[in-house]
């Protein structure tokens, strides 16, 4: 096998486990992706891109649909933020006390990743975050 840890794989979705979804991989190994990892509704059959997470000890592969590393997550998490901002006049009416499932809901990603990439957002001073949401900034 020569996949490495943090590798970008396609993956199809092959069949809905207890644990989360068993694909395929590079349609060749077999992984799986765990549902309490997953911020998007996925089916069998579908394709997507991701990552290898995991090579255990028994050769079976854990897979992302995020990339593998803190920096590179985060990034992709501000700018997924910064995005939905633009598109609603910026503003968004989540907040770090935002309940996690509304996060989940708007932008895909835990509460976690959230609070991480509003809090990058903020100390570079691209938003203000207030009691009702967060807001871009604006900039002359």
């Amino acid at each position: 096998m020569d996949l490495k840890v943090g590798e970008k794989v396609d993956l199809m979705v092959v069949r809905n486990t207890g644990m989360g979804f068993t694909v395929l991989i590079n349609e060749e190994f077999e992984g799986l992706l765990y549902k309490d990892e997953l911020y998007q509704k996925i089916e069998e059959g579908q394709k997507l891109v991701g990552y290898i997470k995991k090579i255990r000890e028994d050769e079976k592969l854990d897979v992302s649909l995020q990339p593998v590393g803190f920096k590179q997550t985060i990034v992709k998490n501000e700018i997924l933020i910064l995005n939905a901002l633009k598109k609603q006049q910026g503003f968004i009416a989540l907040h770090d006390k935002s309940a996690p499932d509304d996060i989940k809901y708007q932008l895909g990603m835990s509460k976690k990743a959230f609070k991480s990439a509003i809090g990058g957002l903020f100390r570079q001073k691209l938003i203000t975050i207030s009691e009702d949401g967060i807001r871009l900034n604006k900039f002359d």
